[in-house]
């Protein structure tokens, strides 16, 4: 596939993912309030008339063929009202749209795994097609085949059926340039030519998707191109030439002109007054829509001020772009290499003994501003809002809905919350696992049994997610039954994943079982549970991000896990320390404070390990030389520092020799090879370049706990 089909199929895979988030989205609200509105009908026709044209221009004939048969039951429903549907077609309705939406996303998905799509979907064709006979009054064959006017349906892609114009060709629309008066006669008073961007790609559909709006707001006109929606070569002429819209009188002009402002893509449209048509416009029309014909010597429509004649530059209203995630990902590289290279020509060894360097050091400090925005505006470049991951959540609940018998609401809270791509990739399967939980275990199974409890019929579960100075915290919550920590401890007796007598466990470490390997408190193995991979799962995919996981329950009022996942993985800002000649790096988010302490104001546990008192608390103190075996000369604790640092559930201070100063870096994945010594499990999570080209171990300061106590 050339570079031209490789932009066409990442737009076409784009633009059909969108939609059918949205399509998504539509038919949940609508099944909430328990019909469709009419702006949900004309939505629905709108996105498959869409898919369908796309998917038609790039012979996707599966996506091509559901999209089609759906988009003919809407037309039917919009032109019959939404009185033809009982309450019982309605909920068939709904179970029919999603699960064709299934098919077209499992089809748009086989595309981007660059699989075979399915040879034969008449299996669901069918029955729309059934579904469309049973609602409808008049003959079911014209039902399913009536032609939407201007919008001809192709039944084989890869052979187009152009249809024929009635007065005016593509062709002899070249000569509109040269003079008006030129053109065949047509019966319409006005011609508007539009333009689209340059390189945007496939002109032909998105003058297909122009026509479908208009014909929405009941506009009647003729187009050229006529063939648009089934040749692509048409492309060529409307790049050439722009895409023709012709119109009986002004008003309907204008109606299109201010609906062609709010599309997308468009760079610029021109209104050109037909003087061959049979009946001119009034005087008074003629006076207030006076137009300059283009001459030969006049460049493309874009070229010239909107005050000369009816040309028009669209304005800047197009401030969204869509990017490929590997380019950001280069950019980041580059940054992050420019972050390195500042650092070692600042701290270069040549430089440092010499005097006079005013000027150089100024120099410096403005070059280190820029390149700290410069990190900034890449990493915003990156950040996503979490509500695509929370909204597909709305789906799961619906379904879940259905099989479980449960009735049950989803309440999203802070989803416009941003969060980095990759992180937001990471987490749609962690929290998809803990919602299916909270259906499964958490809420209770009857409206009896909640109504015996004192609660609300319905069920509730709610997804939240808020920003914290460096780290996005996402709960997951319920009103259910919550966790018996009898039941816990029992079943992970049996198990046998105790490691202590049961009655020196606290409410905190019982709920921490529920994330152990294997452990599942349903008996039953259901199409949700109970295979024995779960939560511990959950925390995997939460801690290889950088996150970390806690659950919190009140038996008989629900439960809650919380994730705290940084913003980003790629640059963060770091304490640089230093323990004998080794030096690490610790997140700044990490850190809570450092300070100095006497020998006398060091305790000892019973086992003997070091404590210290911070804020009328007792936290163990951790040596990094001892725990890495490093060579120091700083072994008293009043030589050293100590460093207060906490990520999850997990606090204490950290004795280092000195603290070398915050620096950002780069964060540097460790080499694969590393991975069979578990190089993670020691409180390791990467690396970084410092600015004398030295590596900078990056300490991950909750793994790093856990492995001081197995040392210990």
């Amino acid at each position: 596939m050339d570079n031209g089909m490789d932009n066409m199929l990442d737009m076409y895979l784009f633009e059909t993912n969108s939609l059918l988030e949205q399509l998504d989205e539509l038919l949940i609200e609508a099944e909430k309030a328990g019909d469709f509105t009419v702006d949900d009908v004309n939505e629905i026709f709108r996105i498959m008339h869409t898919i369908k044209g796309s998917s038609a221009m790039m012979e996707f004939s599966s996506l091509m063929q559901i999209a089609h048969r759906i988009e003919d039951l809407f037309f039917f429903i919009r032109e019959n009202g939404l009185e033809s549907l009982d309450s019982s077609h309605k909920s068939t309705l709904f179970d029919l749209m999603f699960r064709s939406t299934d098919m077209l996303r499992a089809e748009v998905s086989k595309v981007e795994n660059n699989e075979p799509l399915s040879d034969n979907v008449d299996h669901l064709t069918q029955e729309i097609n059934s579904f469309l006979k049973k609602i409808s009054d008049d003959n079911p064959a014209d039902a399913g085949e009536k032609e939407h006017t201007g919008t001809s349906s192709p039944k084989v892609a890869s052979q187009p059926a152009p249809v024929a114009s009635p007065s005016l060709s593509a062709t002899s629309l070249e000569e509109i340039r040269l003079d008006v008066a030129e053109c065949p006669e047509d019966p319409a008073a006005f011609f508007l030519r539009i333009f689209f961007d340059e390189g945007c790609g496939m002109e032909n559909l998105r003058a297909f998707m122009i026509i479908s709006a208009l014909k929405e707001s009941g506009l009647e006109f003729n187009y050229y191109p006529s063939d648009v929606e089934t040749n692509s070569q048409s492309s060529v002429s409307i790049i050439e030439k722009g895409f023709f819209l012709t119109f009986q009188s002004r008003e309907e002009a204008d109606s299109a002109i201010s609906q062609v402002n709010n599309m997308n893509n468009i760079r610029s449209y021109e209104l050109i007054e037909n003087p061959r048509a049979k009946t001119a416009p009034s005087a008074e029309k003629k006076n207030a829509s006076a137009v300059s014909v283009p001459t030969a010597g006049d460049s493309t429509p874009a070229d010239r001020s909107p005050a000369q004649g009816n040309a028009h530059q669209m304005p800047s209203k197009q401030n969204l772009i869509s990017v490929n995630l590997a380019k950001l990902d280069n950019l980041v590289a580059i940054v992050g290499e420019i972050v390195i290279t500042e650092s070692m020509v600042t701290s270069s060894p040549d430089i440092q003994n010499l005097k006079n360097l005013d000027s150089f050091l100024k120099a410096t400090r403005q070059l280190r501003k820029l390149t700290d925005d410069l990190q900034d505006i890449v990493m915003s470049l990156r950040m996503v809002p979490v509500s695509g991951v929370f909204q597909k959540m709305n789906r799961i609940v619906r379904d879940m809905k259905q099989k479980l018998k449960k009735d049950v609401r989803l309440t999203i809270i802070g989803e416009n919350t941003e969060v980095d791509k990759s992180i937001v990739d990471s987490i749609g399967d962690p929290i998809m696992h803990i919602v299916r939980n909270s259906m499964d275990h958490g809420i209770e199974e009857t409206a009896e049994e909640r109504i015996a409890a004192g609660k609300d019929p319905q069920g509730e579960l709610t997804l939240s997610a808020s920003h914290t100075t460096n780290e996005v915290i996402i709960t997951i919550s319920d009103d259910g039954k919550g966790v018996n920590p009898a039941g816990v401890l029992a079943k992970a007796k049996r198990n046998g994943i105790l490691t202590k007598p049961e009655s020196e466990y606290s409410q905190k470490e019982i709920l921490n079982l529920l994330l152990a390997p294997g452990f599942s408190t349903n008996e039953i193995v259901t199409e949700f549970s109970g295979r024995g991979v779960g939560m511990d799962v959950v925390k995997k995919n939460v801690e290889n991000i950088g996150g970390t996981i806690s659950i919190s329950s009140e038996l008989g009022k629900g439960m809650c896990t919380t994730l705290k996942i940084p913003l980003t993985m790629a640059i963060v800002d770091g304490m640089e320390i230093s323990v004998g000649k080794s030096v690490f790096t610790i997140p700044i988010a990490n850190i809570r404070q450092s300070f100095k302490v006497k020998n006398e104001e060091v305790i000892y546990d019973t086992e003997g390990n070091e404590i210290v008192r911070c804020m009328n608390q007792f936290y163990p103190i951790i040596r990094i030389h001892r725990l890495y075996n490093i060579e120091t000369e700083i072994t008293s604790i009043e030589d050293g520092i100590l460093v207060w640092v906490e990520s999850g559930d997990k606090s204490y201070c950290l004795f280092v020799d000195e603290l070398l100063g915050e620096q950002q870096v780069v964060v540097k994945p460790l080499p694969v090879f590393l991975n069979s010594f578990n190089v993670k499990d020691s409180g390791i999570s990467g690396c970084t370049i410092l600015g004398d080209g030295n590596i900078s171990i990056i300490l991950d300061v909750l793994n790093l706990y856990a492995a001081s106590q197995n040392q210990y």
